[in-house]
Order: C-alpha cells, then structure tokens, then sequence
C-alpha cells in the first residue's frame, strides 16, 4: 500500500528550496534600540566538546514577531499552531519603487494591480513585500539609510494596504526585508509604528528582516517559518524558507 504522506515528502523534496533567513552575528545590521548580540564561547575542543552562549533580543535577525509583541494579553510565541506557521506564500515586487523613493509605501492599488496580474490573494496567505533592501546586508548603517538630520528612511507597508489584505482579503501573516512593518517616514511622522500594532493585533505574526525574495514567484510557492519555542517570548530568530512550485 503506498504511503500518501512520503510521496507529499518526496515531491517536495525534488521542488527547489529557497532560504529566506540571514545569518546574524554580533556585527549584524538589528534595530537600534537594541544592543548588538554577543556570542562567546565556553567550552572549546581543548575541553571535549564546544559549546558556546548567544545573547541577544528577541526581534535579531530574520526573526518571527508574536503578537504579544505589541499587543497587550496577546498570545505569545509558543501560543502559535504549528499549521499558522506554513503558508502559501505571494511575493509582491515593489524592489523597482523602493530603488527610486525610499520612503516608497505599498498602497491599496498596489495590491489590486497584483491581482490584475496574478490573480486574486487568496485567504490563509503569508504576503511578504520584496523591495530587494535585504541586499543591503550586512550595513547597518545601509539598512538604517539614514539622512542629515537623523532620520531613517526605508520602504514599508501603508495602513491601507494592510487593512485590505487583513480585512478583505483574510491573509494570514505578512513578511518584509527591513527592520519594521511601516515606512520609516511613517514612524517618524507617528512616532509609533501603527502598521506594526495592526498586524499583531489581528492575532497573527510577522516576520521581519527576510531575504531572498527575488527568487520566489508572486504566487504558488510555500513558506515555512521555523522558530525555537522560547516560553512566554515576544519573538525570536526564525529560520524562514520557501518552497518553490
């Protein structure tokens, strides 16, 4: 009798896999509210084994953000079903606009004229925005692009664009290549990241700082976010990849 499940597992298998995910480090580009991580080294060979101690932040890296994150008696990260982790995955391309503006916002219309050519988001979906600012890696002061005056500026979702996919579309979770969900315009316009709030106060999560996005199709490929099961965390360094159809 054949086995449904190892034929799924061996046609995923010859699918190519994309890693979505950065390796991070002490030097790695991270929000800079944050101090830099610190990995030491406690036992080495000349001990018989090596093993060594991380620290850093929970939002470091490719990481998964909960939405206790900023909600308030939210869930936490080890709350999450193991399903809401694997997702069909839509890639919308704004890499063009972000290169040209910075500050470039994905908006409503942006989201219809991918439906025009893709076709419609279906519900469930993870919707991450690729504006190619992963390439940045490993600058932080590249990834903050920051101005004479101060101010950062990076590419992010608008309020609008993620009520409809949130509201109208029914997505499950979105992703992006910088630090945050908004622009950073927006938060230092707002002074808080509203977008950011709105997404983890649908119950779901986020992940942030992805790469790779330039060679994942807008639509048909799968996502699978893999995190470590911190208790009562906020967020944590998430291994992200895709599956290609």
């Amino acid at each position: 009798m054949s086995n449904e499940l190892l034929q799924a597992f061996q046609l995923i298998k010859s699918k190519t896999w994309v890693d979505l995910t950065h390796t991070f480090g002490p030097d790695s580009p991270h929000f800079a509210a944050f101090p830099a991580a610190e990995f030491r080294t406690m036992f080495d060979h000349n001990d018989g084994f090596f093993a060594q101690q991380f620290s850093f932040a929970g939002q470091y890296g490719t990481h998964l953000d909960a939405p206790i994150h900023f909600v308030r008696d939210a869930r936490y990260l080890e709350e999450l079903d193991l399903k809401e982790l694997v997702l069909p995955l839509v890639v919308i391309d704004k890499s063009a606009e972000a290169a040209a503006d910075a500050d470039y916002r994905l908006t409503a219309a942006d989201i219809e004229s991918f439906e025009h050519e893709h076709g419609r988001i279906e519900p469930g979906s993870f919707v991450a925005l690729r504006t190619d600012w992963s390439k940045r890696w490993p600058s932080q002061e590249r990834f903050e692009n920051k101005d004479e005056q101060g101010n950062n500026h990076a590419p992010g979702w608008s309020m609008e664009a993620l009520q409809l996919l949130f509201e109208q579309r029914q997505i499950k979770a979105v992703g992006h290549e910088t630090f945050d969900t908004d622009a950073a315009t927006d938060y230092t316009h707002n002074g808080a990241l509203l977008g950011e709030y709105y997404v983890l106060d649908q119950d779901t999560y986020q992940v942030e700082l992805l790469k790779n996005l330039d060679l994942v199709p807008p639509k048909g490929a799968v996502i699978f976010n893999i995190v470590p099961k911190a208790e009562k965390a906020s967020g944590f360094p998430v291994r992200s990849f895709a599956i290609l159809p």
